[in-house]
């Protein structure tokens, strides 16, 4: 049991030491830029969908009218 306990430590140790020390974290100004193209190609990719389903709404009212 104490060598999984050991095993275990030694792990989060790890896994600190490479979160602390050897990872390398945006800058502000980098994540801004992100999350500004993340939200642009989220809209256009809402808007062409929209787009899509008006234009598969028309067609099928047009194929079947009510």
């Amino acid at each position: 049991m104490k060598k999984i306990i050991k095993k275990i430590v030694k792990s989060l140790k790890a896994c600190y030491d490479e979160l602390a020390h050897k990872t390398t974290w945006p800058t502000r100004a980098e994540l801004t830029h992100s999350a500004m193209v993340v939200l642009s190609a989220s809209l256009v990719i809402a808007i062409v969908v929209f787009c899509m389903d008006s234009v598969f709404k028309f067609v099928m009212g047009m194929i079947y009218p009510n």
